[in-house]
């Protein structure tokens, strides 16, 4: 009679866990409509949308070819639905790109190779395995071969306007070589010299024909990608007021030349913390620097307001800003 009652106390239990599941489980159900139809009419993914014709420093990308039409198109649902990362390009590109921009211009270099730095590091002072480093993820003995400094005390490599410089000096020999802007960009990423291996090898002349390794052959549509994405983020679901991304930084520049320098205390003198010193100038290594040959070094420091950052962003339209359209 005890092991009745415990069998009919288990099945009961398990009635009742059955029917909590039940109701857990059809709770989020529209009324008349089964789960699976509630699930598939509530979430909806879009396939991004194709360009018809698109172009890289206004050189022709031939879409009508199989292979490189997915190419990119693989790229563009990479970036389109990878939201998270996406958002941040954007707001950091409204910091950033205004400065390489400016750069690439003075050296007469196409603003598509913007796009380069973003897919290269994200805009991030980034570390890659091989030991790359910065916005332009240089390596340090081409680092050394294009005039930025680089050693204990100092990498110039986190120093995106000098870097930027120096990434322009590469572009501009690349296309002494190659006078085509794809190959430029293709060479940015495998090296001068791996790509006329392969030039050679596969006797080709252009980027499109190519059979390359997964990285280099990806890495041309991956900067389109984002292209023409930045063209039109709303066509492909990023809504973005101006007020969502990151100001410019507000500095001046002051120069030293000292022969040995604390960085915490000439960041106390001018009023400033350690930790702002090393925001604003990240090619700083260490705490201190000796300078016995006094080498004229600019620093930036913010200017006052820089630090009224949530005043900044609430003065700021909230319209749709210079990555969507204004409403």
């Amino acid at each position: 009679m005890q092991k009745i009652n415990i069998y009919i106390i288990i099945s009961l239990l398990s009635i009742a866990a059955f029917s909590i599941f039940s109701f857990s489980k059809n709770s989020n159900e529209v009324p008349g409509r089964s789960y699976q139809e509630s699930y598939h009419t509530d979430y909806k993914i879009y396939n991004p949308p194709m360009p018809v014709k698109a172009d890289f420093c206004n050189e022709n990308i031939p879409l009508n070819i199989y292979y490189i039409n997915e190419k990119l198109e693989r790229e563009i649902l990479v970036n389109t639905y990878w939201h998270s990362n996406t958002l941040l390009l954007f707001k950091r590109a409204n910091r950033w790109f205004p400065i390489i921009d400016s750069i690439l211009q003075i050296n007469n270099i196409p603003s598509d190779f913007k796009y380069l730095s973003l897919i290269e590091s994200g805009l991030t002072q980034a570390v890659s395995p091989s030991g790359a480093r910065g916005f332009w993820q240089i390596m340090k003995k081409t680092a050394i071969e294009y005039n930025l400094e680089v050693n204990k005390d100092i990498d110039e490599r986190y120093n995106v306007e000098k870097a930027t410089q120096a990434a322009c000096d590469y572009i501009k020999d690349s296309y002494k070589l190659y006078n085509n802007w794809t190959l430029v960009a293709a060479s940015y990423n495998m090296g001068m010299g791996g790509i006329n291996k392969q030039l050679n090898l596969q006797k080709v002349d252009n980027y499109y024909d190519l059979s390359l390794n997964s990285e280099t052959s990806r890495y041309v549509y991956r900067i389109i990608a984002l292209k023409t994405i930045f063209a039109n983020p709303s066509k492909y679901g990023f809504q973005l007021r101006e007020c969502d991304l990151y100001p410019v930084f507000k500095t001046k520049y002051v120069t030293i030349d000292s022969s040995f320098i604390n960085w915490a205390d000439f960041a106390k003198s001018n009023n400033i913390s350690y930790g702002i010193l090393k925001e604003l100038n990240p090619w700083l290594k260490t705490s201190t620097l000796t300078n016995k040959y006094h080498k004229k070094y600019n620093v930036k420091l913010p200017i006052e307001d820089m630090y009224l950052y949530q005043g900044v962003k609430s003065k700021m339209s909230n319209k749709l800003g210079i990555y969507g359209e204004k409403k």
